[in-house]
């Protein structure tokens, strides 16, 4: 007969909008044991699971701590409720929690009142607009009558019974369950149940779980997109060039830090909880539509997760996907959590006209065939091979960019998806991979007159050989980063150019002029390298390692996603956390094309 053996959660704490799968081990009437499901239209030996979810319901109010989720809260904040701040931010659970919170905390009343006094109410934030239920599709702060935890709608749910102070409401009759915001502050319950297929009656105990309290999805900061428009590459107004161009895309670049690589021992300080990948989907998920960019370049993405979770996700929101995984050369594990670059376009903005995949890996066995002997050739291939590879597309606008002088002619855009190997002992390795994309980009755009876009994680700082590759066309030849060079493929020095005219788009920050109101951006930037001061944030590490480059000659950047700074950020300062899923931030450009020129 079948019997369960085990039932558990995967994590102990219930998210709304995060789906609850329970881990429930079977042994079949072979003996064999296994997780698989079991339903009543496939019985096994004629028998089948049941499944419920109650909400348990205390007659007495909970409210849950805004730092600590798992906690009561204690006490309010009184200002936050007189700022007009969402009130599950004015919950703490200790005078201590309020205390230690207080640095962070105070960011909230202060951005409260300085979008009161400047525009008269709340602004519109672009990131912001992910909160609501609108947007995004997801469960969000209200609860939503039509979702269905199983094969009847959910709401009003049926009372099941009452104990002493508690009522129990069905609430969901799948395996899986997603918490509703009605689910905040409430224990759940699983029940699992072997059944007889013909009877319908229970043949075994019930087994149960309780989960802990079910709290709300953390709510990040608001990210503005702030205008930059009319500042061209040397900080001067540009109104001739606004004035004589029409129509705007953006542009997202995200490492969302890949299931693999999160691991607790990485990343202790992040809760176990906010570390999860059924947590981590759904909030980098809100965040991603929430940006409504027109293009979205993703790396570190699983293989399997693109399969089943994000090209099939933001197709409902109207983007094509592309992918390339990264090669497996030197990755020995399970090949469905290979990660690689994943490029997104929305179908109403643009059509797909080419695509290019780039494997170092090949061009390192090509440039190791010309240059190494053969009895040096395995260790070159270990060093030079590191499986990294980019994802360029080339891309047609369904929308106007040009002037009146050329009515109906083609837009095409190249966007370039990389994701640079991350290994710092290995500067060389970082240079000619960076070199190697940039030359592939010049055949490219030798070929078209087309925009260029470079977008990644490059894990090279500014002011690296790799960055001054990309921001300067050249390196100099004396860069320190350069000693190191053991098979010679960084020599002679002055062959690491190229003739793209790139400019970093968050460069634009720092070029901006005093009294246009951008004092706050430019304190986030580098004032040395004219780059924002990190875009990837751990324990161990804070510094730019992620950028979007485009061609200065064909494109001008009209807005862009403001910058995060440590008072943003959790008192620990330290991603990934509750409120953002990775360890790096994104980056998000607006650009219009500049009206071409008629040759002859």
């Amino acid at each position: 007969m079948l019997t369960v053996l085990r039932v558990h959660l995967p994590s102990d704490i219930p998210i709304v909008g995060c789906e609850l799968t329970p881990y429930v081990l079977l042994r079949r009437p072979d003996k064999s044991v296994s997780t698989d499901d079991v339903n009543e239209f496939l019985p096994v030996d004629g028998h089948f699971l049941r499944y419920k979810w109650y909400r348990i319901q205390s007659d007495k109010k909970v409210a849950i701590c805004s730092v600590h989720p798992s906690e009561q809260a204690t006490l309010q904040c009184t200002g936050c409720v007189k700022a007009k701040i969402p009130v599950g931010k004015s919950y703490h659970c200790s005078s201590k929690c309020f205390s230690d919170a207080w640095q962070h905390h105070r960011v909230l009343h202060e951005r409260a009142a300085s979008a009161v006094n400047e525009n008269g109410n709340e602004e519109e934030e672009l990131f912001g607009r992910f909160n609501s239920t609108g947007s995004s599709g997801l469960a969000g702060s209200q609860s939503n009558s039509s979702l269905s935890n199983g094969t009847t709608p959910l709401y009003p749910a049926a009372v099941a019974q009452r104990n002493g102070g508690e009522t129990w409401f069905e609430v969901g009759y799948a395996k899986t369950y997603t918490p509703t915001a009605d689910d905040i502050g409430h224990v759940l319950k699983f029940e699992c149940v072997v059944v007889d297929a013909e009877t319908k009656l229970p043949a075994g105990h019930v087994n149960t779980i309780l989960t802990s309290r079910v709290i709300p999805a953390p709510s990040p900061t608001p990210r503005r997109l702030i205008s930059v428009s009319g500042v061209d590459v040397t900080g001067h107004l540009d109104l001739d060039g606004r004035l004589s161009s029409s129509g705007t895309f953006t542009v997202l670049s995200y490492n969302i830090l890949a299931d693999v690589y999160a691991s607790t021992e990485l990343y202790s300080y992040c809760p176990s909880w906010a570390l999860s990948w059924p947590y981590r989907r759904q909030n980098l998920l809100r965040e991603i539509v929430g940006y409504r960019a027109d293009i979205v370049c993703l790396q570190e993405v699983q293989s399997d997760h693109f399969e089943e979770f994000f090209a099939p996700e933001l197709d409902k929101h109207g983007y094509q996907a592309l992918f390339k995984r990264k090669t497996a050369e030197v990755f020995s594990g399970n090949g469905n959590t290979i990660d690689g670059c994943a490029t997104f376009f929305r179908r109403d903005r643009f059509s797909h006209v080419k695509k290019y995949e780039v494997e170092f890996n090949k061009a390192a066995q090509s440039l190791i065939d010309a240059l190494v002997p053969n009895a040096q050739r395995r260790s070159a291939l270990s060093r030079l091979v590191k499986d990294n590879v980019a994802l360029i597309v080339v891309l047609e606008a369904k929308f106007s960019n040009q002037g009146v002088d050329n009515p109906g002619k083609r837009q095409l855009v190249c966007v370039a998806n990389t994701h640079v190997n991350i290994h710092q002992d290995l500067k060389d390795v970082k240079i000619w991979q960076v070199h190697t994309l940039l030359k592939g980009l010049e055949k490219i755009a030798a070929s078209a007159d087309i925009p260029m876009l470079v977008c990644g994680d490059f894990n090279s700082v500014p002011g690296s050989a790799p960055h001054a590759l990309l921001a300067l066309g050249k390196v100099d030849p004396l860069h320190p980063e350069l000693a190191v060079d053991p098979l010679g493929i960084l020599r002679p020095a002055n062959k690491l150019l190229h003739q793209l005219p790139l400019v970093s788009a968050y460069s634009s920050f720092a070029r901006i002029g005093a009294g246009l109101g951008f004092e706050q951006q430019k304190r986030r930037m580098d004032p040395g390298t004219n780059e924002p001061l990190f875009t990837n944030c751990t324990r161990d590490f804070i510094g730019t390692l992620d950028y979007i480059f485009y061609s200065a000659d064909s494109l001008t950047v009209e807005s862009l996603l403001e910058l995060l700074d440590e008072d943003s950020l959790r008192k620990d300062t330290a991603l990934p956390s509750p409120e953002w899923s990775s360890d790096h931030i994104a980056l998000l450009a607006e650009f219009r094309c500049k009206p071409r020129t008629r040759r002859g």
